[in-house]
Formats: C-alpha cells, sequence, structure tokens
C-alpha cells in the first residue's frame, strides 16, 4: 500500500468517560462495607500526611503491587477506611480504630501497631 493510503496507524486509546466508568464491585462479606473502585467521585478530602506516612502508604502500594494488585494511592486509601469503618462498625469500641485512638476502656492511644514498632519507624 501506498503511504497514507488503507488502514490507519493510528492507536485507538480509551476516553475519559471510558476510563472512569463503574466497574463491577466485588461482593462485600456480610457485615463489610464495600470501597469504590475505578470510578469519578464527586467529594473530595484533603489529608495532611508526615513523610514517614506518605512513604509507608507507598510501601503498602508497592507491596500490592509484588502481590499482582495494581492500585493507586486514592483507592488503597478508600479501601483502608472502609476496611476501618466496617471494622467500626462490627466491634464498636474493641474495634481498631477506637482503641488506636484510645476510646476503648478510656485507656490511652496505642502508639504502634503491637509489634512494638510505630509502622513509621521502621
Amino acid at each position: 500500500m501506498a503511504a497514507g493510503r488503507g488502514r490507519s496507524r493510528r492507536v485507538s486509546i480509551p476516553g475519559v468517560q471510558e476510563l472512569l466508568r463503574p466497574v463491577a464491585p466485588e461482593p462485600a462479606a456480610a457485615g463489610e462495607r464495600p470501597a469504590t473502585g475505578r470510578e469519578k467521585h464527586d467529594h473530595k478530602i484533603t489529608v495532611y500526611l508526615s513523610a514517614a506516612e506518605l512513604l509507608d502508604l507507598e510501601h503498602a502500594r508497592l507491596a500490592l503491587r509484588r502481590f499482582g494488585v495494581v492500585i493507586d494511592r486514592g483507592r488503597l486509601v478508600r479501601e483502608a477506611i472502609a476496611v476501618l469503618l466496617s471494622d467500626l462498625d462490627a466491634r464498636g469500641k474493641d474495634s481498631l480504630l477506637a482503641r488506636r485512638i484510645g476510646l476503648a476502656a478510656g485507656e490511652p492511644a496505642i502508639a504502634d501497631d503491637g509489634l512494638g514498632v510505630a509502622p513509621h519507624d521502621r
């Protein structure tokens, strides 16, 4: 074929609407809150993290990638929130979140993850 005739060599790429289309969520187990997936989110919050917390978040994202789970930081945060809120719903003041912020039995906030070292000090 002569140059400029016949099939186009352009690659077809998906548009924004296709990239942000809702995907079928995985079924949540009984009592679990589902997290939203790759979809357009209409509400936004701003969260400030320390350098160590941001590094921990990135390490978690990369660890998941090694397990074959490709995820962005926003999705990781939404999943973590869903897990913590589900635990709070199920366990109340005995939940991990309540215990970490010191609401269970008037105890002070937990400074580490039970291993004796705070995650950002590893």
